[in-house]
């Protein structure tokens, strides 16, 4: 079988798999979070938090409860580093250093997971399961949470309430994100993934040298990771290592879990709102997007220049062998349009056309699908833009699902969309005006440049991959990235559930014959070049000394 052939039956594979699942789960999380009913175990939690699932929350109330759980968190687990020497399991390694301490906790807690270590020599049994991997499962729960308050934001009228932050925490854990993780993790062992709770083994090579094998929980840890659209590796290799990744079917199904989630909550979306259609021509939005960069990532690869390049069949540097140019490109284009730092290639070997792709899926606001929930809040903030936009064309009040959109809920939308890029372009530039970007920079010229705005581009869109050739472990960049995953997480947030209420509180508006039909492919397409346009204007002069600038050169 050729590659080519292999690749377009591994796509589509894909497609079909989502395609099936996209109804039954979609249903399924609507059922979760509109159900009145407590399940025993969640009854057990809310007594042991003190919290009453029963009482509506107003958007600060909301607010409050999402960024006091999230402050815990980043202090629970900034502890839990820095007595790591001291804790049973610790397999001898020491307590983490405090700036990383502190971009670790931040980056895991933001869902980033943006690793400046590596985990089989950094992190002890107990760091890894009672630290890292909680997080993995409370942090996309809190996307989801925020999401859900989003739809009910539209579902709702003449209320300002959205539900209970504690019981939608809880539910997303429970009820979604355990019993999937589960599943996925024991065909991950099936698969051949490592999950044991042994200590170090020192093995002597064919070479006669000695290497320090590390084992853990590992299934189980990358079984959320790709669920919640996490990342990070429990290996410095992520999952390009045997350990994580041990074959063409874990690195399907591991692609498979950074979608699932965020493809089918626009079908949750239109259950909730009472209009399946609405949640189509969302999903079509992600779709569109997404396909069209693994095409061009794909053919950009495969036509490589270099003579080298050809003779492989690609530019196969920094790529598995086992999986290749196809399977490679499509886990970075997914794992760049979510917010998941899980690679199983080097995206600083990438070229600088398709690196540039890989760039701009995160640029895009990380919508297409995007993360566990904030994948579907980030599209739907894009899609109150365009019916704004259609709305100013033909000179009519906008309107989405029956709500008018206002000069408040613009500035709202306006705010949430400028958060990201202040945080990348700012970064960015004082990384590189103090020095201490180019003096991490692997490479020079525009491909170092890259590295730079890779960095901080992954870390405020709380994407958590990397260049791979960026030195990022540095007290400069543990502090500035650290910051750019809070305030790149938490300030959107702060807006999407401000416009949840605001949208809450407003009078439904009846449907005219002049209203917006926003089911429509003809809104779809709108959405997309909405998306497109605005991220264009904001990041083209930047990819332009990158990517761009080095892709044109070669």
């Amino acid at each position: 079988m050729s590659p080519v052939l292999a690749d377009v039956l591994q796509v589509s594979a894909l497609i079909v798999a989502l395609a099936l699942v996209h109804r039954p789960l979609g249903d399924y999380m609507a059922a979760v979070f509109t159900s009145g009913k407590h399940l025993r175990v969640e009854k057990w939690i809310y007594r042991a938090v003190g919290a009453n699932p029963d009482t509506e929350m107003r958007w600060p109330a909301y607010l409050r409860g999402v960024l006091a759980f999230s402050a815990i968190s980043v202090l629970f687990l900034y502890l839990i580093l820095r007595i790591q020497d001291d804790l049973p399991g610790s397999l001898g390694f020491a307590a983490i250093t405090p700036d990383q301490a502190f971009n670790t906790a931040a980056s895991f807690v933001s869902n980033t997971n943006w690793q400046s270590y590596s985990g089989e020599s950094s992190m002890g049994h107990v760091a890894q399961t009672a630290g890292l991997a909680v997080q993995n499962f409370v942090s996309a729960a809190v996307g989801i949470a925020v999401a859900v308050a989003l739809v009910r934001g539209f579902a709702r009228s003449r209320t300002g309430e959205l539900g209970n932050f504690w019981a939608d925490l809880v539910r997303g854990v429970v009820r979604i994100l355990i019993p999937i993780s589960v599943i996925a993790a024991v065909l991950l062992v099936a698969a051949g993934a490592v999950q044991n709770f042994a200590g170090i083994h020192e093995l002597t090579t064919v070479t006669g040298q000695t290497q320090s094998i590390s084992p853990g929980a590992v299934a189980s840890q990358e079984a959320i990771k790709d669920l919640g659209t996490n990342g990070g590796g429990y290996f410095n290799a992520n999952s390009s290592h045997p350990f994580e990744n041990p074959n063409g079917f874990s690195n399907l199904l591991t692609i498979f879990l950074l979608l699932v989630i965020p493809f089918s909550l626009p079908r949750t979306f239109g259950k909730m709102v009472g209009s399946v259609r609405q949640g189509y021509a969302i999903v079509g939005a992600m779709a569109t997007i997404w396909f069209v960069g693994v095409v061009l990532v794909t053919w950009l690869e495969y036509a490589h220049p270099g003579t080298a390049s050809q003779l492989a069949g690609g530019a196969m540097e920094g790529k598995e062998q086992r999986f290749g140019e196809g399977a490679s490109s499509l886990f970075a284009v997914s794992t760049t349009m979510t917010s998941t730092g899980s690679v199983n290639s080097f995206h600083d070997s990438f070229g600088g056309l398709s690196g540039g792709v890989l760039l701009l899926g995160m640029m895009l606001g990380e919508i297409a699908p995007g993360g566990v929930g904030s994948g579907l809040y980030g599209m739907l903030i894009m899609a109150v833009v365009a019916v704004f936009i259609a709305g100013l064309m033909v000179g009519r009040t906008p309107e989405y699902l029956g709500k008018k959109i206002g000069t408040r809920e613009m500035k709202y939308a306006a705010c949430y969309i400028l958060i990201t890029p202040a945080l990348v372009l700012t970064g960015t530039a004082i990384a590189m005006a103090t020095g201490n970007g180019e003096s991490s920079m692997t490479n020079t010229g525009a491909h170092g440049f890259s590295e730079v705005l890779y960095a901080y581009t992954s870390a405020s869109n709380n994407n958590g991959s990397a260049f791979a050739g960026f030195g990022a472990n540095t007290e400069f960049h543990n502090t500035a990235l650290g910051l750019c995953m809070l305030l790149g997480r938490f300030l959107p947030m702060v807006f999407v559930l401000a416009l949840a209420g605001s949208l809450a509180e407003q009078q439904p508006v009846p449907e005219t014959a002049g209203t917006l039909r926003t089911e429509k492919p003809l809104f779809t397409g709108l959405l997309v070049g909405t998306i497109m346009i605005i991220t264009g204007l904001t990041f083209f002069p930047a990819l332009a000394l990158g990517p761009l600038a080095e892709g044109l050169a070669a």
